[in-house]
């Protein structure tokens, strides 16, 4: 099936249907005529409101603007080293978004290798550090649009996701509403950065869970 481009109106949803949404659906990444492919299996929704482990709980910034914009554009920071790639979602000026923890490699695994300088593809893009060294996201791609299908983008092959697919914990790493059940995975999936451990019955393929 044909890669369907991931719109706008996908983007600006609630931001935890969002989240559970992208499972499934695939990170594309293109340098020159080299493509990079891979299957999103876990995330982080970050929210607007009672949520102070969000970057834009403590307001706009110059580092977090991008976070602020339209939905369907990327946030990109830095941490240590590497970066790490968000999703803009819900409407303009919220300030809302999910973080991509990690996807499995599908196409393009021998430039991820180079990129990362490693040999299993097990380790190419668990982490969300790990993946944008392997697709070669840089801040660079700061409030990119990623609904012109252009260099990095997301897309929809037709995967279909039952509920019994997909997990919810806590977040990882974070020091504050640790309490918040905002990070979905792919259940039993060997590229999840994480602890594959959480409830299930809150996924939601279709985007109208509540």
């Amino acid at each position: 099936m044909p890669l369907k481009l991931l719109t706008h109106d996908f983007y600006g949803r609630s931001t935890p249907k969002v989240a559970r949404d992208l499972l499934g659906k695939l990170l594309v990444r293109t340098l020159g005529r080299r493509r990079l492919v891979g299957r999103i299996v876990e995330v982080e929704a970050y929210l607007a409101k009672s949520d102070p482990a969000c970057h834009a709980a403590r307001g706009r910034t110059k580092s977090n603007t991008a976070m602020f914009g339209r939905p369907g554009r990327a946030y990109v920071y830095p941490i240590h080293s590497r970066h790490c790639f968000n999703i803009v979602t819900e409407a303009d000026g919220v300030g809302t978004a999910v973080l991509i923890r990690a996807v499995e490699p599908i196409e393009g695994i021998k430039l991820m290798m180079e990129h990362r300088h490693r040999d299993k593809r097990l380790e190419l893009a668990r982490g969300p550090g790990c993946l944008c060294q392997a697709f070669g996201i840089d801040r660079h791609f700061d409030h990119w649009n990623l609904t012109k299908g252009r260099q990095l983008w997301l897309a929809n092959d037709g995967t279909q996701l039952d509920e019994k697919d997909a997990g919810t914990s806590t977040r990882i790493g974070v020091t504050s509403a640790k309490e918040l059940q905002l990070r979905f995975f792919l259940r039993d999936c060997p590229y999840v950065s994480g602890k594959k451990q959480g409830r299930v019955g809150v996924f939601a393929g279709s985007g109208n869970a509540a």
